[in-house]
């Protein structure tokens, strides 16, 4: 099975939701660091769906400035968009498998979709 991680290596909960992954037997793992290279809305949204949340549940308001900027409150697509241009503002880690999404907070959560 393969497993796709959007990571950001100075987070703590992504770091150990990656050693999860790379301690799961038979598993291929990719990392995406996201900040260096950022989904597309359209990728964005396929995660979101298939995770089974809003694109507002997976809005990073700590340590952006989300909230002073209304996001909690705007439309899928807006938020979408900012975080396309803007990838601080994506909650971490995404992890995509064969069995779903999942944001991983916290990291025990991945155990659902491998």
């Amino acid at each position: 099975m393969k497993a796709t991680i959007w990571h950001n290596p100075k987070c703590g909960t992504s770091r150990k939701t990656l050693a999860i992954l790379e301690e799961t037997p038979g598993l291929e793992v990719e990392v995406i660091e996201y900040l260096k290279t950022p989904p597309s809305v359209e990728k964005l949204a396929q995660l979101y769906k298939d995770a089974g949340i809003t694109p507002q549940a997976g809005l990073r308001t700590r340590g952006t400035d989300a909230i002073e900027r209304g996001l909690p409150d705007a439309d899928a697509a807006e938020v979408l968009a900012a975080m396309a241009a803007e990838p601080i503002l994506i909650e971490r880690p995404l992890v995509e498998t064969d069995k779903g999404v999942a944001l991983c907070r916290p990291q025990e959560k991945v155990h659902e979709i491998l």
